[in-house]
């Protein structure tokens, strides 16, 4: 299997591109066990959230450079595009589930693997990770969304700069740059981003789904817009068992317990 799936008792899945020996670099194979498997957690009621990793000792290096190179010498444009449009499948399901998800960077993230810790709502990394969209390096397009989210959280220009430029960083300086949301030490990684996701998880599962809309959709959105649809989900959300049991517990100062209902 080049995609290992496992869900705990707590509705936390955790996704892990096991290619080990090759960094866990995306051939079309691996590309497409993912997104089948992202679908398939995606529809999954038992699933609260989602935290992917890497086996060994990255998180993702990017493309099969090698399986690219034997597609692109044998004209094999096909297999090139079932590659980026797995891809392209992955990182929108991530986008629009219902359900928070966590990157837990264990080692190098690089082009495509760094676009897909991109793509996660929350970013763990471990002390030795890195990150860089290094396409250009190799005379490449970004792909996998790399140029959606990256501008997105640390702006054009340094977007732009990181982009261009194909630079490594580490772990420090994506702290520095909000790229991660905590770094921690390799031996707590997976536990780290696994109590992360639940942490989230454990909110009422349709205010959840209906902020995480709202930020992603409002950097297109006029504030006016942002505001009707603040009011719209708001009153969607009051005639709910979960936001009668989170005002109740509240007031009885104990810890609320949402179902979904």
């Amino acid at each position: 299997m080049l995609v290992l799936l496992d869900v705990d008792d707590s509705g936390i899945a955790t996704i892990t591109l096991n290619r080990p020996d090759k960094l866990n670099a995306l051939s079309r194979e691996l590309a497409t066990e993912l997104a089948d498997i992202v679908l398939r957690v995606s529809g999954d009621a038992k699933v609260r959230g989602v935290v992917i990793t890497g086996a060994g000792r990255a998180f993702c290096a990017g493309g099969d450079i090698d399986g690219m190179r034997r597609h692109s010498d044998a004209q094999d444009w096909s297999s090139i595009r079932d590659l980026v449009q797995a891809g392209a499948t992955v990182v929108e399901t991530l986008f629009s589930m219902p359900k928070p998800t966590v990157a837990a960077i264990n080692g190098p993230a690089a082009g495509a693997g760094g676009s897909l810790a991109l793509a996660c709502d929350f970013r763990v990394a471990s002390q030795s990770a890195s990150f860089g969209l290094v396409f250009s390096r190799i005379g490449l397009h970004p792909d996998w969304g790399g140029t959606y989210f990256l501008p997105r959280i640390v702006g054009t220009a340094k977007a732009l700069e990181l982009i261009l430029s194909g630079d490594i960083i580490d772990a420090v300086e994506c702290s520095r740059l909000g790229l991660v949301n905590r770094v921690t030490d390799s031996d707590h990684l997976l536990s780290t981003a696994r109590e992360y996701a639940a942490t989230f998880a454990a909110k009422a599962p349709l205010a959840l789904m209906l902020a995480r809309q709202a930020v992603h959709n409002s950097i297109n959105m006029t504030l006016k817009d942002v505001l009707t649809l603040e009011i719209e989900n708001q009153l969607r959300i009051f005639p709910t068992a979960d936001a009668r049991e989170g005002i109740s517990a509240f007031l009885e100062k104990r810890r609320p317990t949402f179902t979904g209902a």
